[in-house]
């Protein structure tokens, strides 16, 4: 199967139309108010895992404290990494990042579990890690070719939180 090409003159015409539009061209085949709902709600879930983990490494206590207590402020900084790629991705497509606090637990898909014990928080973390996971396998399915830098982002973003989910089932078996 053969794809063609548009050609170079009318690559360069209709890059002109509606310039207003920043990086969404004519070529962006996704609902983009979806897209920007799905970020902005995932931008809500990173942001509510942030406070999570960043609690749960000041609340840390007991002789297997140390370790699981590194892993929650090293899983902090890079769910804020996510948080920022997120918000600066809603921007791309003209939108604008919702950091209103007083709606992050409701648009999150994770939930703000504190946990009262070093086990209760790592299992807290560890089902907020599966939920992640799930929804962004579910949010890249559903974005597929249509836009395909939101789904590499996502893509990269799962990937982590995979990685976290495993040291956190480690941490857990541990305790």
């Amino acid at each position: 199967m053969t794809i063609a090409l548009t050609d170079k003159n009318t690559l360069r015409e209709t890059a002109r139309k509606n310039v207003d539009q920043g990086a969404v061209t004519e070529g962006y085949d996704a609902d983009r108010q979806e897209v920007l709902r799905l970020l902005n709600d995932s931008l809500a879930t990173e942001l509510v895992c942030v406070l999570r983990y960043k609690r749960h490494y000041y609340m840390a206590k007991g002789v297997k404290a140390h370790v699981a207590a590194e892993e929650f402020l090293e899983h902090a900084g890079q769910e804020a990494e996510h948080a920022d790629k997120l918000a600066e991705r809603i921007v791309q497509l003209g939108g604008e990042p919702d950091f209103n606090p007083d709606s992050l637990s409701s648009r999150s898909h994770a939930e703000y579990k504190p946990g009262s014990n070093l086990k209760e928080m790592v299992y807290e973390d560890l089902v907020a890690e599966r939920i992640a996971i799930d929804s962004y396998r579910e949010i890249i399915q559903y974005i597929g070719d249509k836009d395909p830098t939101s789904r590499r982002l996502f893509e990269e973003i799962l990937a982590q939180e995979e990685e976290h989910a495993d040291d956190m089932a480690d941490i857990l078996e541990g305790l």
